[in-house]
């Protein structure tokens, strides 16, 4: 049986103090309804984008309370399927970005969604990749805002978060706290202008429970790779860390040496980055899953 969650009330921080607005139990499966980064405010080409609410930007539905989540637990989160309405937005506003300092005027771009492709313009269309922006339990501390990533999730904007993956989440408080929004359509790595294909839609997921194990970011793996994600404030940060932890996941596992595995994964990984627009970028370390097939051993 899968719990429907409506987007109403949406969220703007992960917070330990926010009211679970749904309790599940390990293993149930929630179809989660979201807005799209703006709240729905970007409808047509003459909406502008200097004039949001900008109080009403990254809105997450949630927070969903799992029974029995304690600090220190891992909250495992399949995504099993992603669907989305028929229409997304990009926007592009002067100083954001890589290039923001060419931006001279703000500009607001409406793309229908029609037989799995987006329909960028009369010459160009390009595959549907959905993927979820915003996705991550509460912190420990203070809030964070669903705009900025951190070691509890939040904005990673993470092409691999997509149907089918399976995401890590550190538990840091009783609960979980789990919510999820930012949806794309497609976006490329980096997420250069800061948006991607903006889009509502669905996504049902399923939430496990992992006693016993811990992890101190997020961790991710689909049916072709394993990955660490990292949050910081530079990309030579939140490559190391990520690295540390891929390290600190695999050198047990592997039996190797330090020096040993960092060779390994020097040899078949690759540093990646998944955003460098949040108030914290983000980078992930991948590798592929069949360095642990070949041994049938689990990643988390």
């Amino acid at each position: 049986m899968t719990t429907y969650l409506a987007k109403q009330n949406p969220i703007y921080t992960f917070d330990q103090h926010h009211q679970p607005v749904l309790t599940v139990h390990s293993g149930e499966t929630v179809t989660i309804e979201t807005y799209d980064c703006f709240k729905n405010q970007l409808i047509s080409p003459t909406d502008r984008v200097d004039k949001l609410n900008w109080d009403q930007v990254n809105p997450a539905t949630g927070p969903i309370y799992v029974e029995d989540a304690c600090a220190g637990d891992i909250l495992k989160v399949t995504i099993d399927r992603i669907k989305l309405v028929d229409q997304g937005v990009m926007a592009v506003i002067p100083n954001s970005g890589v290039l923001g300092d060419q931006i001279k005027q703000p500009m607001t771009k409406i793309m229908p969604i029609k037989d799995d492709k987006v329909i960028f313009n009369e010459r160009i269309q390009f595959p549907l990749r959905p993927m979820i922006g915003v996705i991550g339990v509460a912190p420990k501390g203070e809030p964070i805002p669903c705009g900025t990533p951190d070691s509890h999730g939040g904005n990673m904007d993470n092409t691999m978060i997509a149907e089918g993956a399976t995401l890590y989440l550190p538990v840091q408080v009783e609960g979980g706290l789990f919510a999820l929004g930012d949806l794309h359509a497609a976006m490329g790595d980096g997420e250069i202008s800061v948006t991607g294909v903006e889009i509502a839609g669905e996504v049902t997921v399923t939430l496990e429970l992992i006693k016993a194990k811990s992890i101190n970011n997020p961790a991710l793996e689909n049916d072709q790779f394993i990955s660490t994600i990292a949050s910081a404030l530079t990309l030579d940060e939140a490559v190391q860390q990520s690295v540390q932890d891929m390290v600190s996941l695999l050198k047990d596992k592997l039996a190797l040496d330090f020096a040993t595995l960092t060779m390994l994964f020097s040899a078949i990984g690759q540093t990646e980055i998944c955003q460098v627009v949040d108030p914290l970028v983000t980078a992930r370390f991948v590798l592929p899953k069949w360095l642990l097939q070949q041994d049938h051993i689990d990643f988390i």
